[in-house]
């Protein structure tokens, strides 16, 4: 169980390490004449990813305190770390752009699903927890709490992880692609991790 914690906070940390670079040659690339339109994939990935990012931040921070598992709150640490720094990024980018960190249009619009972006209590794009499942995972302690949180965070990945392999496909600020790929990796690992810490607590992923 250790090894995998400390797996996790290696992974989130070179991760950090990894945004902390691209942040710093961003305002380059951002700068050049290739400025993204408003309705652009570089923009909409921007908009859509730091409001499915803070989601995540805010599961995370809600977990630390409502369990003593050093495993958890490590994994739960080391992606509100990751998420709030690659928010910043993105949201950074938009300013560097000029561009509306909001849009009249729905969630994921530019990936060509504007129509799958319910907003369901609250689940703004696929992946998303609902207010209920947020304000459940409030009211869970140990390991109650690790469960629901793992499988929560598990759905948010993989609604990210699809989002992020929009952008690769679609966006074309090389040093925004290159942290959209970065996020599928790291994420479609937290996502290997997070299967077995469920399996080692007795249940699984939501199907």
């Amino acid at each position: 169980m250790r090894q995998w914690g400390l797996v996790a906070g290696a992974a989130a940390t070179a991760l950090v390490a990894a945004g902390a670079i691209t942040f710093a040659v961003a305002g380059d690339e951002g700068s050049s004449d290739s400025v993204p339109t408003a309705g652009s994939a570089d923009a909409g990935f921007a908009r859509d990813m730091a409001v499915h990012h803070q989601q995540a931040v805010e599961m995370s921070y809600i977990v630390r305190d409502r369990t003593d598992d050093e495993e958890v709150r490590r994994l739960a640490y080391d992606i509100a770390q990751t998420q709030a720094n690659q928010r910043g990024m993105l949201i950074g980018w938009l300013d560097l752009w000029e561009l509306p960190k909001v849009s009249a249009d729905p969630p994921m619009t530019w990936m060509g699903m504007g129509d799958t972006a319910s907003g369901e209590d609250g689940a703004l794009m696929p992946g998303m927890a609902t207010h209920t499942e947020m304000e459940r995972l409030g009211t869970l302690d140990g390991k109650r709490a690790e469960v629901f949180y793992l499988q929560l965070m598990t759905d948010h990945h993989k609604g990210g992880v699809h989002m992020a392999q929009g952008c690769v496909r679609a966006c074309e600020v090389g040093v925004e692609k290159r942290l959209a790929r970065g996020m599928v990796e790291a994420q479609e690992s937290e996502i290997a991790l997070m299967a077995s810490m469920l399996k080692e607590r007795g249940a699984a992923a939501r199907p």
